[in-house]
């Protein structure tokens, strides 16, 4: 008698999000976008949109030198259709002028809908911190 082969974990919509943002950090946008559906609209920090990855990373390359995300939670909320998973954290890395950051808080709601992350919002404190940079206390 054989032992039947052990039943592969299927994957959660957390390390769904998880892969993604990893992809993102490298910053290997190709590899990121196989984690969305097509369409899907990314709503970065000031409002701006973009449809693939290229454009959040197009945009950091603009700020930073380098930036990652220290990935602290994923809160996880699931619904009928749909999860909404929540990354919780903070960035670190380079400002243009070399000068380190770390510390920096982020926050990421992703909508994932059948394995494919369908939405996707972004904020985080970097305008705060270049406006204290400047010495403008906002």
């Amino acid at each position: 008698m054989s032992v039947p082969a052990k039943a592969e974990r299927p994957v959660t919509d957390a390390e769904i999000v998880e892969a993604y943002l990893t992809a993102s950090m490298i910053p290997d946008p190709d590899a990121a976008v196989a984690y969305m559906k097509p369409g899907t609209v990314i709503t970065f920090t000031g409002g701006r949109e973009f449809d693939h990855p290229r454009g959040p990373t197009g945009f950091n390359a603009k700020r930073y030198r380098w930036v990652k995300k220290k990935m602290d939670r994923f809160d996880v909320c699931p619904g009928a259709e749909e999860t909404v998973v929540y990354s919780v954290g903070t960035l670190y890395g380079e400002w243009m002028d070399g000068t380190p950051f770390e510390g920096n808080r982020y926050v990421d709601r992703f909508v994932v809908r059948g394995g494919q992350i369908v939405k996707m919002d972004v904020w985080n404190d970097s305008a705060e911190r270049i406006l204290v940079q400047r010495g403008i206390e906002a």
